[in-house]
């Protein structure tokens, strides 16, 4: 008989690189599932790793092989401090996504790292990671992987939208989720607040101060991955090699990057947002960028929601550890209907303790 109650610790590194979200949460299900978060915390990179995560795609096998190595130790002793801090006794297992190094489910491959052994033998608990692998094995993106999440703990939004790295949206259509990667959203922003001397642009009070360059905003909104069908996702190279050239080519001050890029964010998002009475969650660093979050509103048709703190920082790391439960228990983590592989499976990579 399956448990209806797990106690788990979750651990979540974003492409934006605000650090690690680390989190303790009771999941439990009699004919639907429910959370109660009870500890959380951010633990923020320091100058050293926001460095070498913002090179990752730079680096050889052999490099990344060794970081993967070093990140994997590092993200233990987070996670060990994490646990030992709020003295946390009762726990089934830490689910963690690691961090993604290389994604290119075009090639057949995705990567992320600290997802290894050691981490399990560290913290003396059982381990389970390293959950978009099999999704691209079986032909599928590898992301999002978060909608069985909004579909299973957040159904009463018709849209769920996360302001991260990039932005992506799940929803139900057809009695199945959908759910893909829109845009770009703070990993262009705070890319090029940084050489103002910000690691992000507070309330978007920057980009407020700009203005659109038209001729820049209707090349971003022309870029080819936009007219793409779903099931779609994004990675830092796509942006390496996309994004940043073509801002970079218009030599303009950062207010007005900012301000044209904002208003390719909301265009983007609110393209999605266009039925009347319907309601949409936002969640993700990109909630706290008021800015961004006027303009989507005033593009968007669909009651916009910002959750409490704790949803607007924790929701992903939230739904890793859902991820973790259902693999635990050998149920579907991970939809079809999401990532375009051939079948809906449970993923994921489990660890136990050497002792």
């Amino acid at each position: 008989m399956l448990t209806k109650s797990y106690n788990v610790v979750s651990v979540m590194s974003g492409t934006s690189l605000d650090g690690i979200d680390i989190l303790y949460a009771k999941f439990s299900c009699n004919s639907k599932w429910k959370f109660q978060i009870l500890k959380f915390e951010t633990v923020s990179y320091s100058e050293k790793w926001n460095k070498k995560l913002k090179q990752l795609t730079k680096f050889s096998k052999g490099e990344l092989n060794q970081l993967d190595d070093e990140y994997s130790l590092y993200l233990a002793e987070r996670i060990l401090e994490f646990i030992q801090k709020n003295k946390i006794e009762n726990l089934d297992f830490v689910a963690s996504h690691g961090h993604t190094a290389l994604h290119n489910p075009a090639e057949g491959f995705t990567y992320q790292i600290g997802n290894q052994q050691i981490v399990a033998d560290i913290i003396q608990q059982k381990l389970i990671c390293d959950f978009r692998v099999q999704d691209v094995e079986f032909g599928g993106q590898g992301a999002p992987l978060v909608p069985i999440g909004d579909k299973l703990l957040f159904s009463e939004y018709d849209y769920c939208i996360n302001l991260g790295g990039f932005a992506n949206i799940s929803f139900e259509e057809n009695e199945e989720r959908i759910a893909f990667d829109i845009c770009p959203v703070n990993i262009v922003l705070n890319h090029y607040v940084s050489n103002l001397g910000f690691k992000y642009d507070d309330k978007g009070k920057i980009a407020s101060s700009g203005t659109i360059k038209t001729s820049l905003l209707d090349e971003l909104n022309g870029l080819k991955f936009y007219n793409q069908k779903p099931p779609k996702s994004l990675g830092f190279e796509w942006v390496e090699d996309s994004v940043f050239p073509k801002i970079d080519s218009f030599n303009l001050e950062i207010k007005d990057i900012l301000r044209t890029v904002i208003e390719h964010v909301a265009f983007q998002i609110s393209k999605f947002l266009n039925v009347e009475k319907s309601s949409a969650i936002v969640t993700g660093g990109g909630a706290y960028n008021f800015f961004l979050i006027e303009r989507i509103k005033a593009l968007s048709k669909s009651k916009i929601i910002i959750p409490s703190n704790e949803i607007i920082e924790f929701k992903e790391a939230l739904i890793f550890g859902l991820l973790g439960v259902l693999k635990s228990r050998n149920e579907v983590n991970c939809l079809k209907s999401v990532t375009g592989a051939y079948k809906d499976h449970s993923s994921g990579v489990i660890f136990h303790p050497r002792n």
